[in-house]
């Protein structure tokens, strides 16, 4: 039986959400790059306060963000817009999630909670989650509840600050620590999850990755290349959320009871601790040694994000998902699988490290990122948002039955945690060779 003609269907570059999620990426890298558009305005930022959350917010503040709100929103109307869907209600939906982003950042910034690590994700999904779960959600605001979109648009800006350059500073010992360990925690994981547990693939997967990767966009991304439900993806990001703030404080105070050195501990907190914002804040904690190790082996693990996701969907679609006695899948159903986003994460990657480093210098693209996570700190806050508006705990609750989601989660990261202080002590500890130069 011959396979089906491959047809191409090029309207999807400019109807599907991963490819817009491609095209906002870029634009907002694009902004800031010299000689391409370069337009740099006044980026809002938000300042800690003690007593009054106003001192958080100036008025330079609250006019960056304005502007922001009018580019963003501009965007995303454009894109709803063309992909065919209804715009009518688009703007007030927005701006309700977009002002509660700034909420979450106000409230992250007080000097106390921001202390203990309490970022502005958990809170905005914190928000999110009461309104969802008491009040409720009304149809207007629904529109501009869009946890993928906002995500993905994120993910792809994520891609330009995983420069190679960085990566290689630890040389084989980041890379051993980071992807010798995070394909044997997610596939044991798995396999403990579906076969024990007796979990369904679509739900243990992104719970996995979430847990032996970097948390939100890993389950994210795993979660579309397997096609999971939205409630899955829901749960596995909201106990990343949830347990990544333990972890920030746990583990430096269990680095200064044993007196671990600056270097393997940033190692280990880099390689364990899930939330890619979280990372340097715990590596902070230690020292700066420990932040800047933590951060480059964050980076080095991010960059299988994209990997991981590839795997996912070749697996999905060779085997998973294929019927016994059906035509086999031709090769391009992994690429029609596969996130388009991950295309936008990698060409980001690639570009800054082999392009833009060379042609104007670290210092110059260091300057292109302060603005580029300005933006993917708003993409990542208004998903954050939009996963609480989205989550009802009785919808959520037959989930946890038997307590499974959580049981997978402590068991996987458990075992995370003690193969990487194992292989981070054997590479970085002075047990096989002398500690090397960071």
């Amino acid at each position: 039986m011959e396979r089906p003609k491959v047809v191409f269907d090029y309207s999807s570059l400019y109807k599907k959400e991963d490819w817009w999620a491609c095209w906002v990426g870029f634009f907002v890298l694009a902004l800031a790059i010299p000689g391409i558009i370069g337009i740099v305005y006044k980026l809002p930022k938000v300042h800690t306060w003690v007593a009054n959350p106003l001192d958080a917010l100036p008025g330079d503040t609250l006019l960056a963000y304005l502007v922001m709100f009018i580019g963003l929103v501009i965007i995303y109307l454009i894109a709803v817009r063309v992909m065919g869907e209804r715009v009518k209600t688009y703007v007030p939906a927005f701006l309700v999630v977009f002002v509660i982003g700034i909420i979450s950042m106000v409230i992250a910034s007080q000097t106390t909670l921001k202390a203990y690590g309490l970022s502005y994700p958990l809170w905005a999904l914190i928000i999110g989650l009461l309104i969802s779960n008491t009040v409720g959600v009304p149809k207007w605001l629904k529109p501009g509840v869009r946890t993928e979109l906002y995500i993905k648009c994120g993910l792809v800006v994520l891609g330009a600050e995983i420069l190679f350059t960085r990566i290689m500073a630890l040389g084989p010992y980041g890379l051993g620590i980071a992807w010798g360990v995070t394909p044997i925690v997610l596939y044991l994981m798995y396999l403990y999850g579906t076969r024990v547990l007796k979990m369904e693939r679509e739900l243990a997967l992104p719970i996995a990755a979430a847990t032996s990767v970097c948390g939100v966009s890993a389950a994210i991304a795993t979660g579309a290349a397997c096609k999971a439900k939205q409630d899955y993806i829901t749960i596995a990001v909201g106990q990343t959320l949830i347990f990544t703030v333990l972890m920030m404080v746990a583990m430096p105070a269990l680095i200064r009871f044993f007196g671990f050195g600056e270097l393997l501990a940033g190692a280990w907190i880099g390689g364990t601790v899930d939330s890619t914002g979280a990372v340097p804040a715990a590596g902070e904690l230690v020292g700066p040694l420990a932040m800047e190790a933590a951060v480059t082996i964050k980076m080095i693990q991010n960059v299988l994000i994209g990997l991981i996701a590839f795997v996912v969907a070749t697996i999905w679609v060779t085997r998973i998902e294929r019927v016994p006695g059906a035509v086999r899948p031709s090769p391009w159903e992994i690429w029609f699988r596969m996130p388009k986003f991950i295309v936008g994460f990698l060409v980001a990657s690639l570009v800054f490290s082999f392009v833009l480093v060379p042609m104007i210098g670290d210092e110059a693209v260091s300057d292109i990122l302060k603005f580029s996570k300005v933006f993917r700190k708003e993409f990542f806050t208004l998903a954050f948002v939009s996963i609480g508006l989205g989550s009802n705990f009785r919808e959520l609750g037959k989930y946890f039955k038997g307590g499974k989601p959580l049981n997978l989660y402590w068991v996987g990261q458990t075992f995370n945690i003690l193969l990487t202080l194992l292989i981070a002590w054997l590479l970085l500890g002075g047990v096989l060779w002398a500690v090397p130069a960071f």
